[in-house]
């Protein structure tokens, strides 16, 4: 049972291994899911790790797909991604190979156990604001748009790569 076409905003990342390939595998994934496809991804960005500071530096990007899937059945394709990809969920804010975050699903407010959207601390993350801002400066989250704040974290540390928006189809 699918239902209308929603925009959503994904966040991805990780500091092991490799993570640009393990991202690309994981958009790649669901690009190739019949009810998911992937209509704009973010040029990478090599940010300093966040809670958790003894560990390497992190790879982001955010990716927009348009899916007819409901959120929950997105979520369980972004966590099966990551499994298939071998994420191993140990630590809070730790070392990990790859990690899919839902932040925006429509215009949807969603509080479900292990689901929340707008992703609950997107707001104060600047490694989610950099790629969320280049791929939709305009989006309204919360009453204000993502490049206003982007302008209110502390973004030190973060690089944008050259790596232009179609790495992930290499």
């Amino acid at each position: 049972m699918s239902g209308p076409n929603s925009t959503v905003y994904l966040s991805l990342g990780g500091n092991l291994g490799d993570p640009a390939k393990s991202m690309s595998a994981a958009l790649r994934m669901l690009d190739a899911d019949a009810d998911t496809r992937v209509t704009g991804v973010s040029s990478l960005y090599r940010t300093p790790p966040w809670g958790k500071l003894d560990q390497p530096d992190f790879l982001n990007a955010a990716a927009e797909i348009s899916t007819v899937l409901a959120p929950r059945a997105l979520l369980d394709l972004c966590l099966d991604a990551e499994r298939k990809l071998k994420r191993v969920r140990e630590e809070r804010w730790g070392p990990r190979l790859i990690d899919i975050d839902i932040l925006v699903f429509g215009d949807r407010v969603i509080h479900e156990t292990g689901l929340e959207v707008p992703h609950p601390r997107m707001l104060e993350r600047a490694f989610v604001l950099a790629p969320l801002a280049e791929i939709a400066p305009g989006l309204v989250v919360s009453g204000r748009s993502i490049t206003d704040r982007l302008v209110a974290v502390d973004t030190s540390g973060i690089e944008r790569l050259s790596s232009g928006r179609d790495w992930w189809l290499a």
